[in-house]
């Protein structure tokens, strides 16, 4: 069973009329990506009622918030309330059925270290015809296994962390004096030794402690790793996790994405990592999958749109890695996407934890 989180507000009491009613809105709503008429609210109904009490309940609706009619002459579609609540209180995701979990998991089996992010993404992105993304695993929750230095010029070192998961990280620091790439080696090998099963906070704090025993020894191989290890760990962010994000045509095939205007934003929001990255900051902390609608994405250029997302890599909120999900139009099929965001973690998990 997938465990979604529920918004914090209160939502209104439904009789069982009204929430089959609403149900029927938002099923129509997400399949035609127009204003839902009686018509076709009464045959996606459970049980035959008239054109008469239909339209009796969407005036109920209406009142309590939950739908609107764009027109005199339209249907209704379901308010961001509305939508929320469907997912809260009236949505049961059905567990995926056994031949897409096995397909799921053969398209990730060959995947490994840097090449699982990337492959994640692109699947969430063509199984859900939204925009997938996977915040790579923060380096304060990656255990590291080997350092490699690079010698790039004369002032300036490549630094490779390699982690448990087989994932890098690169970064290009500035040193001085010069040192060559046998004595870099040499040092390398020091420092793999330090940060072998071990976090970056752990090695930061290994290596803080060692550089204040070190200054009353001379041995200047050891003084000179602790020196370079601490010069990599000082501008490495280690709650910071990079952002991979696949888009692939289906997301722009929405029909809310005509509009050139709301498809500038989004892009907006993408390029722009930083603010994507901030508005998926809490996903890390929560257990089970998140769901924003709206105005409860955090960021003006995403008004309109739905996040799906969950974190991966460990078995509550203390452990987890990253996160990962997609982001479409709120008129999103939350039934089916949730479950499919639900099971590609449960996936990465294995992968990256095994």
């Amino acid at each position: 069973m997938v465990s979604i989180r529920k918004a914090e507000a209160a939502t209104p009491r439904l009789t069982e009329r009204q929430a089959s009613v609403l149900r029927a809105v938002v099923t129509g709503y997400v399949g035609e990506a127009s204003p839902i008429g009686s018509k076709t609210i009464s045959h996606l109904l459970p049980v035959s009622i008239s054109s008469a009490s239909i339209r009796s309940v969407l005036a109920e609706l209406t009142e309590l918030g939950l739908v609107e009619q764009p027109h005199r002459s339209a249907g209704r579609i379901p308010t961001e309330f509305g939508l929320r609540l469907f997912v809260d209180e009236l949505l049961s995701p059905a567990r995926l059925a056994a031949s897409q979990r096995r397909e799921l998991a053969y398209q990730l089996d060959d995947a490994h270290g840097d090449d699982l992010m990337p492959l994640a993404s692109e699947i969430l992105s063509r199984h859900t015809r939204q925009l997938g993304f996977v915040v790579a695993p923060r380096l304060d929750r990656v255990v590291l296994t080997h350092v490699s230095l690079v010698r790039l010029s004369s002032e300036r070192l490549l630094v490779v962390l390699i982690s448990r998961t087989g994932t890098t990280y690169r970064r290009v620091i500035d040193n001085e004096p010069v040192i060559d790439q046998r004595e870099l080696d040499r040092v390398a090998a020091v420092l793999s030794e330090r940060v072998l099963g071990r976090t970056l906070v752990e090695v930061r704090e290994l290596l803080t402690r060692e550089a204040a025993l070190l200054q009353r020894e001379a041995d200047d191989l050891q003084s000179r790793a602790v020196e370079i290890g601490r010069l990599v760990l000082a501008g490495t962010d280690p709650q910071a996790g990079d952002l991979v994000i696949e888009t692939r045509l289906g997301l722009l095939e929405q029909p809310e994405f005509n509009d050139p205007r709301r498809l500038r934003d989004l892009f907006e929001a993408i390029e722009t990592k930083e603010r994507l990255l901030s508005v998926l900051d809490g996903i890390l902390e929560q257990d089970g999958v998140s769901v924003a609608i709206g105005r409860e994405i955090d960021d003006p250029s995403l008004r309109g749109c739905a996040l799906v997302a969950t974190s991966y890599g460990g078995a509550g909120a203390d452990e987890a890695l990253g996160a990962l999900g997609v982001i479409g139009p709120s008129r999103m099929d939350f039934g089916r996407i949730i479950p499919l965001v639900d099971y590609v973690s449960t996936l990465m998990t294995e992968r990256l934890c095994a």
